[in-house]
């Protein structure tokens, strides 16, 4: 089934000039790139964004990380995106990423892991529609 995910390319990524590489495994992996967007996140839409976190204890470094530089927002289709995608990427924690994973090739630690994907449909839905409205997603 053909499916849309959320994937970011996080501050790290970015910084690194990854982001062409990032963008080529997908597609090279069969994925379409729906919509695409360079933007820094605010403070505030961080932590509306990874609400889901708050209580946890690496929320307030979570925030500060994703604020600290431009991402890169796509909305990637294919074939179980979502799953697809979290495989490319491999483990948060890059340590236990297989290789060949996005992770493994370039993060450098569990919370400066590269990228992020949704892991639902459900949160596939909200993630998109945080980022894209309907007229952007080609």
């Amino acid at each position: 089934m053909i499916e849309l995910t959320l994937s970011i390319i996080k501050p790290d990524g970015v910084k690194k000039g990854l982001s062409g590489k990032i963008i080529s495994i997908f597609e090279e992996n069969g994925f379409e790139i729906k919509a695409i967007k360079k933007l820094r996140l605010t403070k505030k839409e961080a932590e509306s964004f990874y609400f889901i976190h708050k209580e946890r204890p690496f929320f307030k470094s979570l925030v500060e990380f994703m604020t600290e530089g431009p991402v890169i927002a796509m909305i990637i289709a294919g074939e179980d995106a979502i799953q697809k995608n979290r495989n490319i990427m491999g483990a948060t924690n890059p340590e236990n990423a297989a290789e060949g994973t996005i992770r493994k090739m370039f993060a450098e630690s569990i919370e400066r892991n590269i990228v992020h994907g949704s892991d639902s449909p459900e949160s596939a839905k909200f993630e998109i529609s945080f980022f894209f409205n309907f007229f952007e997603i080609i």
